[in-house]
């Protein structure tokens, strides 16, 4: 079992920044992946970003890539994401997950094994 809490959202203004946090506890592995997902309000939930827990093999979704940072502190068993030049369409709950090494697509919701219970982002025009 993973435990996972997320924490560090909040109210921004359009390109502001934050950092979320995930705090994993239990058994994790180095092959385990970490993700990051989002979801507004009548939408489905989608892939922001993932890595590895050896900190290895970031992948981004195209909306992100360059303003959104994933990366992990083993030392804390912490994983972030890094946000920039924040928009109004960032706003959404972002979950951080586990992901099991398992056949199947890193970007997909379904493939993950244990999920946190959510921070509130808000981006503001």
């Amino acid at each position: 079992q993973v435990q996972l809490v997320e924490s560090g959202g909040g109210l921004v203004q359009t390109g502001g920044s934050l950092r979320l946090s995930c705090a994993a506890s239990g058994r994790t592995s180095s092959n385990d992946d970490m993700g990051w997902f989002r979801q507004a309000p009548g939408k489905e939930r989608e892939f922001v970003a993932v890595i590895t827990w050896s900190g290895g093999s970031p992948y981004y979704a195209d909306s992100v890539k360059g303003r959104f940072t994933i990366s992990r502190d083993s030392a804390k068993n912490t994983v972030y994401l890094q946000m920039n030049s924040l928009k109004p369409e960032d706003t959404a709950v972002y979950y951080c997950a586990v992901r099991r090494p398992k056949l199947g697509l890193r970007v997909l919701a379904r493939n993950y094994d244990y999920w946190g219970q959510g921070t509130q982002v808000t981006v503001s025009s």
